[in-house]
């Protein structure tokens, strides 16, 4: 999708800008990672060891005309006067505007959103779904490990009008962080992974993150989960889940796994079907992981057979 300044401005609340002719199609953050300069729009956006405000001018000289500013920091350079002609939104925050422009691009679209976050196997659920669901639907999803507070930003920019599904993970490190990634990814299926002891430095207790985590699926249709009473003590009774568990017959899915040297057989018992499954992987987390891919597959109503096929 193309965005006009004109846009941008309207979406940050900046004042109305003219440029004839300019069009925005890439976001970009890592100044060494430029490719369609003509097309993108910079967020000078603060570094560890370097600002974004410091590679202004050059990524000016190599095409670049559009850049989210820092409206304090911009009055100390003098990249107004070098670069004549680009059009630079001067705002308080530019993390904060990168995160506002993904929601608002996020907004455009109705489709299956399927968040996933937990401490881990984010990645690898994700990347199986994809396997498991691209040949019914034209999928986007995060590249690699593109969780963070700007990862999630970037990976939901590559919605298109031609995209039937995405998958994205939302990874935080402390509080206050997940209700800035669920505004941008708006699930609408959540799935919550295994729940480790990643990250825990940037919590007081287990409990203060597994309720942080869960603020990702604040708006869900559904959430799916392996069946845990901690995790359920937490979570708001309005939000509907579909659980999986191999030791709670209460769950909406009954799992018993047989594990051998190098694949697992997995009897699924689910309302009225009852069927078996083989994967190639015979370790706990891996087993995991594939089961939550099975239960995307099972909210979809994929034929039993389709399902033994692909999983």
């Amino acid at each position: 999708m193309k965005y006009t300044p004109k846009d941008i401005a309207t979406i940050l609340g900046l004042p109305a800008v003219n440029a004839d002719g300019i069009v925005v199609e890439q976001l970009l953050t890592d100044s060494r990672k430029l490719v369609f300069p003509a097309q993108t729009l910079f967020f000078a956006l603060p570094g560890p060891r370097r600002d974004g405000h410091d590679f202004i001018e050059s990524l000016y000289d190599q095409g670049v005309r559009c850049f989210v500013v820092d409206a304090q920091k911009m009055n100390l350079t003098k990249c107004k006067d070098y670069c004549t002609g680009a059009i630079f939104f001067e705002v308080p925050n530019c993390l904060d505007a990168l995160q506002q422009i993904a929601a608002h691009h996020r907004s455009m679209f109705n489709m299956p959103v399927i968040g996933i976050t937990g401490s881990n196997g984010k990645t690898i659920v994700k990347e199986w779904l994809y396997q498991l669901l691209h040949t019914s639907f034209n999928i986007v999803r995060s590249p690699r490990s593109f969780n963070s507070q700007i990862g999630v930003p970037i990976s939901v920019w590559l919605l298109r009008p031609d995209t039937e599904m995405a998958i994205f993970e939302a990874g935080i490190s402390t509080v206050n962080e997940m209700v800035n990634l669920q505004r941008i990814i708006q699930p609408t299926i959540g799935i919550l992974s295994n729940i480790g002891s990643a990250h825990n430095e940037g919590f007081h207790d287990a409990g203060e993150k597994i309720k942080e985590k869960l603020k990702l699926f604040s708006s869900v249709a559904v959430l799916i989960m392996n069946k845990n009473r901690t995790i359920e003590a937490f979570l708001n009774p309005k939000i509907k889940t579909f659980t999986w568990s191999s030791e709670d017959g209460k769950a909406d899915v009954f799992v018993i796994a047989k594990e051998s040297s190098d694949k697992t057989e997995l009897k699924i018992t689910f309302q009225k079907l009852c069927f078996k499954i083989t994967i190639p992987f015979a370790d706990q987390a891996s087993i995991e992981n594939a089961l939550q891919c099975l239960m995307v597959m099972l909210y979809f109503k994929y034929d039993q057979d389709v399902i033994q096929q692909r999983m």
